[in-house]
């Protein structure tokens, strides 16, 4: 009987010391594990110390980069630009019975173009600019009468402006002015508007200028005798900038005449161009326009363009 229990007794140590293996070999992989992650832990923090001194030392480096490129857009010398827009549209019918005109045809192309050049120096600068629109359409409801219908013009603008000015301070500056408006594919001068004048222009801040000259003399040229020369007050506000990849231009051009006439010879033009770049220069682009001169025609004229833009 006591072999029995001394056998018992001898196998419950025997489990007790096998319970216990399993247990201190758990509890020495806990332990590496917590050690292997602590580790792990430390060496991120570092690589993350690591990256922001890298980081803070880039950032710097693009401040440096920064602040080279203002100064280059702001020595003095020539700044020159260009970008265009064509917009184009097709359509073509056949036998297409639901329609008005079941076989039928329309086309239209346009384009515009704007380049400037600028010349800068810490006392005077010159500005020159340049806006060119074209288009035509062609309409065609019986394409099977065997007669081609041809294109036919429907925009027609040419404009060139030159500023030049002495600078009284960063912001103000004596200027002369000439600018002149006509078409150059068809009535090349008739009409055809020329504007000379001096008196101020006021910068007040980068890209954004404003023309402001009450001495100005506004040349009529043409056959129309109705219209004749005329002094008054030319005033001329352009801003340009470019932001999240979209190139923006607006140009509002005013001449108030100080004597009263019938017809009115006051004209006034807003032109807007939008270019926004996705490959290589070429993009999408936008450009409207709104115009009123009694010379031309009593009615507000408009135009609207959307097409591929390019600019350089």
């Amino acid at each position: 009987m006591k072999f029995v229990c001394l056998i018992k007794e001898l196998n419950q140590r025997i489990m007790r010391k096998f319970f216990l293996i399993p247990l201190f070999f758990i509890c020495f992989v806990s332990l590496g594990l917590a050690q292997t992650l602590e580790e792990l832990k430390a060496m991120k923090a570092e690589k993350a110390a690591q990256a922001a001194e890298i980081q803070a030392e880039l950032d710097g480096v693009n401040g440096e980069i920064a602040g080279i490129n203002a100064q280059i857009a702001a020595f003095p010398g020539w700044e020159t630009g260009a970008f265009g827009t064509l917009g184009f549209n097709f359509n073509r019918f056949t036998d297409w019975a639901k329609g008005a005109n079941p076989n039928a045809t329309s086309s239209t192309i346009s384009g515009t173009f704007n380049g400037f050049a600028n010349y800068d120096q810490p006392k005077l600068f010159w500005r020159n600019s340049g806006n060119i629109a074209i288009g035509w359409q062609k309409l065609d409801t019986d394409t099977k009468s065997g007669e081609d219908t041809d294109f036919e013009q429907v925009a027609d603008v040419f404009k060139i402006t030159s500023l030049l000015g002495y600078k009284l301070s960063d912001k103000w500056a004596l200027s002369a002015l000439g600018d002149y408006n006509t078409s150059i594919l068809s009535n090349f001068n008739n009409p055809g508007i020329l504007d000379l004048g001096v008196g101020a222009t006021w910068t007040p801040f980068d890209n954004f200028i404003v023309v402001i000259h009450p001495l100005n003399y506004h040349i009529i040229m043409g056959d129309d005798p109705t219209f004749e020369n005329a002094t008054g007050a030319k005033i001329v506000a352009d801003y340009g900038a470019t932001f999240e990849g979209i190139t923006w231009r607006t140009n509002f051009n005013t001449f108030l005449p100080y004597k009263s006439n019938e017809p009115s010879l006051s004209e006034w033009t807003w032109t807007n161009s939008f270019g926004t770049k996705v490959w290589k220069g070429l993009g999408v682009g936008i450009e409207f326009a709104f115009r009123k001169a009694d010379i031309e025609t009593s009615a507000t004229q408009n135009y609207f363009l959307l097409g591929i833009s390019y600019g350089f």
